[in-house]
Formats: structure tokens, C-alpha cells, sequence
């Protein structure tokens, strides 16, 4: 237990091999980008990459959609992270919770990486599966990102102050995505205009 808080020495700095350890939920990986100020854009492009991956899935969707909903990603990250912060950090601290918003930002932000499996959900069948694996996962690295930002020894303190906000953010934005790619412009490129007779 006692290594969970220890920071690692240097390792592999690029996006993807930082993505792929938290993804694999390595706790080493939180410390370091809670450390780590200018991982700041990383953890952006992390967001991004894992919306864009969702957001794939839709090819019949218009440019402007897609734009608009890596746009919503980002301040959905944001708005989370935030809300977890004064969850965590001002209602529900342990005694040794030091908390710093910018580095929960941060670990939120690399806890998107499993979210890139939303590209397998370009097989419509698999889809539903594969979002819901995705959700599970994020939630799951966030779990580890605050147990970690915010000095937790109980993982259960952690649980519980992710599964609620972090539950209802991904059901709104799958919700705001099918109800989006089921309107007939998604389907059939543009809607045809009205026949005004003469």
C-alpha cells in the first residue's frame, strides 16, 4: 500500500506509452502526471482522442457535430473534474487528502484512455457492448486518478465519490450522442428541402 503514493522515477513520457499505463491502471502513472504540470496538454489530447473515437462510430454525422461534441468533451472534463474536486476534497476529505485541482484535472483527463476502444464500436452489433466496456473502464482509471489526486486510503471513499457524476456524465453524453445520430440529417446526409408548391 504504501508504494500506491510514491512517485516513480522516470519513465516513458509520450502520449501513447502514458496512455497505455493508465489504462492499464498503473498508479505510477497518476502520481507522475499529478507531478507533472505540463502534462496538461496530454491529458487534454486524452480526452479528445477518446471522444473522437466514440464519435467515429457515426460517420454520417456532419463535421459540425462532431467539432461541437469534442467541444463538450473537454468542458465535460473540466465540469467533472470540478465537481469531483468539491465532492472529494471539500465534502468528503480524509484526514490526509491534499488536494490541488489542477492535478486531478490531469489524472481525470489519462483516466479517458480506455475510452478509445470506442472504436470498435464501428461494428454496429458490438456497439452497445463496447460503450458500456469503455464506461466501466473510465470509471474504474478515474477511480485510481482521485484515489491518487486526492491522498485516499480507501478505495471505497474513491468509488463513491466518482460513480455518481461520472455515471451521469457518460449516460448523458451516449444519450446526446444516439438522439443526435438518430435524426434523419445524420442518416441521410442533409434533410431534403421542404416541396413548396406553386
Amino acid at each position: 500500500m504504501s508504494d500506491f503514493f510514491e512517485r516513480p522515477p522516470a519513465a516513458d513520457q509520450t502520449l501513447i506509452g502514458r496512455m497505455i499505463r493508465a489504462a492499464r491502471l498503473d498508479p505510477r502513472l497518476y502520481a507522475e502526471v499529478e507531478a507533472d504540470p505540463t502534462s496538461i496538454g496530454q491529458a487534454a489530447s486524452v480526452v479528445l482522442l477518446a471522444a473522437l473515437a466514440g464519435g467515429i462510430n457515426f460517420p454520417g454525422a456532419p463535421f459540425v457535430i462532431l467539432f461541437g461534441g469534442l467541444l463538450v468533451a473537454l468542458a465535460g472534463w473540466w465540469l467533472f473534474a470540478y465537481v469531483i474536486y468539491l465532492i472529494g476534497a471539500k465534502l468528503l476529505p480524509e484526514p490526509e487528502t491534499r488536494a490541488d485541482f489542477g492535478a486531478l484535472l490531469r489524472g481525470m483527463g489519462f483516466a479517458n484512455a480506455p475510452g478509445v476502444v470506442k472504436l470498435l464500436g464501428v461494428v454496429p452489433e458490438l456497439r452497445g457492448l463496447v460503450f458500456f466496456v469503455a464506461m466501466a473502464w473510465v470509471l474504474v482509471a478515474t477511480v485510481t486518478a482521485v484515489r491518487h489526486a486526492l491522498s485516499y486510503t480507501s478505495a471505497w471513499r474513491a468509488i463513491g465519490v466518482c460513480s455518481i457524476p461520472l455515471l451521469l456524465s457518460q449516460l448523458l453524453l451516449f444519450a446526446v450522442v444516439a438522439s443526435i445520430t438518430e435524426s434523419p440529417e445524420i442518416h441521410q446526409g442533409m434533410a431534403e428541402p421542404p416541396v413548396v408548391l406553386p
